[in-house]
């Protein structure tokens, strides 16, 4: 352990006053400058690795729902730091992608202006709370020295394909080898299933051809995907700024465009991002919410034959045992088949039809189900087993990139299928279960397939064997696993982003030589879109050109690119030669506890798994999850205030008379209002719309409404830290915020009980000085009531913070001091484990006591306190004495007192007597530690 105070060190606040600001600011600046938090990737502890969702810095700053996840991962790192482990416990910023980008839009400015102040508000507001970081592992994912590494992991992904058969990613190069050998045979291709070759044709495939198809097996990949293109905008669209067809910014027409885009191929990783799963401590709820994301299903995939076509159509089904209740067919718009299908008499139905899905997002096709729309093909398929003609239809309630992207109907068997056959008249066969005589489906899962020959009367399970048998001797179909995940996609057509390091020789990609690395960013003020829906960076011709014939790739990575990994680069930030070496790797291993939002649940938590399991399979880590432990803290609810203004005019109405008038309800902000009372002048002064208010009162003052919403800026309920910070203290912020409720619950905010846990610190304060000033310390013994209170205290507050329970850990130091309050005890024995059992919570005033009463090493390196059960036994019990059955007093007895002395006890005091009236009692009945009973 270190010396924190240097010789010359006095304290500025020696005359015991409880200035909480002088004090934080004094203990902030010297544990940043003795490098209180510094970690080695070393040492005989054991290793204890905490870790936040990194926030992007965005304009807006911390409200005081941002820190809520950083302080408990806080007081955890304290907590196992004082148990004796080397914890890692650091921050970083997520500074690429779409929000940093378009704040500095709105604000003129460049993303790289933008985010260096942001981040310097960030890190100002984080310090002003005391977090125990280690700085000096500080990330930046638009940092070159950061992104270089992201990049190189590109390069890692991009070079490697997925070995189905050793269940693992390996190298590109393998695969050659594989093909100039033995062609594909036995090897699948994931990106296209109809290729196939032998070794003698691949060697003799031209270089593009081969890497043409190298590109369907590789892990990072190119292909051709529909987006949202807005021409207006001159951008391409996510699905969430995409409403009825039309730009959520400026309302402009948006249509779906074939583009090349980048993906991961993370459905090869599908199965193991499962079973990865069941080795991980998450919730319930976050196991589900992936488990239903990733989709696992087993079923059979069927080929069905186009009458007069050469085509035909492939469809999955987990209900191949309802073949023969297929009474039509439904193809995703999208699909490569549409056209080749299209009878002539159809066409330009067709095209009408498909003009209608290109203005719908996938989100709206998806979520609209109880709006029917369709088209039929004019083509037929034929049913294998009974040669039945099956219209062939195309619906936008089918996505190409689900499935085989085409189903087959079996109305009697499914809702959906049902409503859409009736919709449009299509005939329903009656083959599995009753006829519904006109009446709505009531699909089953046990349902008896009847007049289906070889089914007849089979339960599904063995009926879905014999069908997939079926199809398999007949070559026309195969048992097969799907899953409802699809590629990720890792293009996007912006600026503020990681450049690919990908460069195209007469079209065909190459990755970049390692040592080029990193690709920086060009530096540009106008980001503005390229032509036809390419990134801002095709605009730089000189940048992009890089010689005849080679070109760079103008799109740049998604957000999640360099948050995928970003755990990985805190255990070794300053590494110049590797992303991490692999001794630090090896020793902070998995994140032991990440905390974090469930709105990254099915985004970043199964991309930064993938990349972890590739890095694994590849050798450069030990480990292929990347997070142990996952904790998902509930949100900080804003409790929002609303003006009522009375419409068409500048008079607003204080809430209980609003219904006597037609009036407007208008969010104000929080800080004009105390409780619900607004502050008439302040609101005046807040925006020239409302300089000239005139208000209706109530009783004198103008009572506001009350909304509990999701904390946000536009809503006006944000409350800054900073604020709260100035009045109470950051130990009084951060004890209060825990104090809300349990860590994974969402709660309301209310500023109005911070006072109680202000006055509490107050109150523990005064335990070491009193108001003249005067330290109370002493040297004195413990009594045995003393020593329960601590040690019950000890064992509470280990409890509940090893589990995260911080509320209760909050509500125990309050009984805690309390107690020894009201026992004016004083007593070093007793004060000094108490300051070691708050430090994680409250630590800028435990370690200027700790300093105080005489300690020269810091705080942050004391031992914790360790629990002794004997303290907390009890030795007495409190007997309640019943007269007659009811209870009439109580008395206290040692447990092992003697029956026959507890008896004399009892009937000699006042209170039997005086039931007794002098006579003997009949019987005195005795139950050792629960009860005593005299039957007069």
């Amino acid at each position: 352990m270190y010396c924190l105070y240097p010789a010359n060190y006095s304290s500025s606040t020696t005359d015991m006053e409880y200035n909480f600001r002088a004090i934080e600011k004094k203990w902030q600046e010297q544990w940043d400058q003795s490098h209180a938090y510094r970690v080695s990737n070393n040492g005989p502890k054991p290793k204890c690795y905490v870790l936040d969702m990194f926030p992007y810095p965005s304009g807006a700053g911390l409200h005081v729902g941002h820190p809520l996840g950083y302080i408990a991962t806080d007081i955890y790192a304290r907590y196992k730091r004082l148990k004796g482990y080397n914890v890692l416990h650091t921050m970083g910023y997520d500074a690429f992608g779409l929000p940093a980008e378009q704040y500095a839009m709105e604000t003129g400015q460049h993303p790289a202006v933008t985010t260096a102040a942001n981040m310097k508000t960030f890190r100002k507001q984080l310090d002003n709370i005391g977090f125990c970081y280690d700085w000096e592992r500080q990330i930046n994912t638009s940092d070159p020295g950061y992104y270089k590494w992201t990049q190189w992991i590109f390069l890692q992904i991009f070079e490697s394909w997925y070995n189905r058969t050793t269940q693992k990613a390996e190298p590109i190069s393998g695969l050659v080898n594989i093909f100039e050998k033995d062609g594909n045979a036995g090897l699948i291709c994931p990106g296209d299933r109809t290729i196939q070759f032998t070794a003698a044709q691949w060697q003799g495939y031209s270089e593009k051809e081969q890497r043409d198809i190298l590109m369907q097996y590789r892990l990072a990949f190119l292909a051709y995907a529909e987006v949202n293109w807005c021409a207006a905008l001159g951008t391409v669209l996510a699905n969430d700024e995409v409403i009825n067809g039309v730009s959520e910014r400026g309302g402009h027409p948006v249509v779906k465009k074939k583009m090349r885009q980048w993906f991961l191929r993370i459905t090869e990783y599908a199965n193991r991002l499962l079973e990865g799963l069941e080795t991980v401590s998450f919730s319930d709820a976050m196991k589900e919410m992936q488990r239903n994301w990733i989709g696992k299903s087993q079923g059979a995939e069927i080929k069905f034959a186009v009458k007069n076509s050469t085509s035909h159509v492939d469809v999955y089904t987990t209900r191949p045992d309802t073949i023969f209740g297929v009474d039509f067919m439904v193809v995703a718009p999208e699909h490569d088949l549409v056209q080749k299908i299209t009878t002539p008499a159809q066409q330009a139905d067709i095209d009408k039809y498909l003009d209608y899905v290109k203005s719908r997002s996938e989100r709206e096709r998806m979520a609209d189900v109880k709006q029917i729309t369709g088209c039929f093909t004019g083509a037929y398929a034929i049913n294998p087993f009974d040669g039945r003609e099956i219209p062939v239809w195309i619906a936008e309630y089918v996505l190409a990139g689900y499935g085989t992207g085409a189903i087959m109907a079996v109305p009697c068997g499914d809702q959906r299928d049902f409503g859409f056959a009736k919709h449009f008249n299509i005939p329903i066969t009656n083959i599995i279960g009753d006829a519904f005589n006109g009446q709505e489906a009531n699909p089953t899962k046990d349902a008896k397939l009847q007049n289906s020959g070889f089914l007849d009367g089979m339960d599904m399970r063995p009926a879905t064997d014999v069908v997939i048998n079926k199809l398999e001797a007949l070559g026309i179909g195969k048992r097969q696993i799907n899953y409802k995940m699809r590629d990720a996609g890792f293009s996007r057509q912006r600026y503020w982003g990681e450049p690919f390091p990908i460069i195209y020789k007469d079209g065909i990609p190459y990755g970049m030589d390692e040592k080029d690395l990193p690709l920086e960013l060009p530096h540009v003020e106008n980001y503005k879109p390229g032509e036809e829906g390419e990134g801002p960076l095709a605009n730089i011709t000189d940048w992009v050109n890089v010689a005849p014939g080679v070109k760079r790739e103008t799109n740049t990575m998604p957000g999640y690119a360099g948050s995928s990994w970003y755990f990985l680069r805190y255990m070794d930030p300053h590494n110049s030669h590797t992303f991490a070496d692999r001794k630090a790797t090896d020793y902070w291993n998995q994140v032991d506890v990440y905390v974090g939002g469930t709105e990254h649940a099915v985004g970043h938590l199964l991309y930064s798994r993938m990349w972890t399991k590739i890095l694994f399979d590849l050798g450069h880590i030990g480990f292929d999850e990347p997070f142990k432990s996952l904790i998902n803290q509930g949100m900080i609810q804003g409790s929002s205030r609303f003006v009522y203004r009375i419409h068409g005019t500048h008079q607003f109405v204080s809430a209980g008379l609003k219904d006597n008038y037609q009036t407007d309800k208008l969010h104000v902000d929080v800080n004009f209002v105390d409780g619900v009372t607004l502050n008439t002048a302040a609101f005046k002064k807040w925006k020239p719309d409302y300089y000239e208010a005139t208000f209706i009162l109530e009783d004198g003052q103008y009572i506001c409404g009350t909304e509990v919403e999701k904390m946000s800026k536009s809503k006006y309920n944000t409350v800054n830290p900073n604020e709260l910070v100035e009045k109470y203290g950051a130990d009084t912020f951060r004890m209060y915020e825990m104090f809300l409720g349990p860590v994974e619950q969402s709660k309301p905010w209310d500023t109005k009980g911070i006072e109680g846990v202000h006055r509490f610190l107050k109150k523990l304060w005064r335990l070491f000085a009193d108001e003249q000033k005067s330290l109370l310390v002493n040297e004195q013994a413990a009594t045995p009531e003393e020593m329960k209170i601590l040690h019950k205290t000890i064992h509470k507050i280990d409890q509940d913070t090893s589990s995260f329970s911080y509320n209760t850990a909050v509500s125990q130091f309050m009984i805690c001091v309390n107690e020894l309050a009201t026992m004016r005890c004083h007593k070093r024995s007793i004060l000094e484990p108490l300051l070691i059992l708050l430090t994680p919570y409250a630590p800028h005033l435990c370690e200027e006591l700790w300093q105080y009463i005489g300690n020269n090493e810091s705080i942050l390196n004391a031992l914790y306190p360790v629990y002794n059960e004997q303290y907390t036994k009890e030795s007495t019990f409190n007997y309640p004495v019943a007269i007659n059955g009811k209870t009439r007093a109580e008395m206290g007895f040692a447990l092992d007192a003697d029956t026959a002395a507890i008896e004399k006890e009892v009937l000699a005091s006042e209170i039997v007597q005086k039931w007794l009236e002098g006579n003997p009692p009949k019987k005195v009945i005795i139950v050792k530690g629960r009860m005593i009973n005299v039957v007069i």
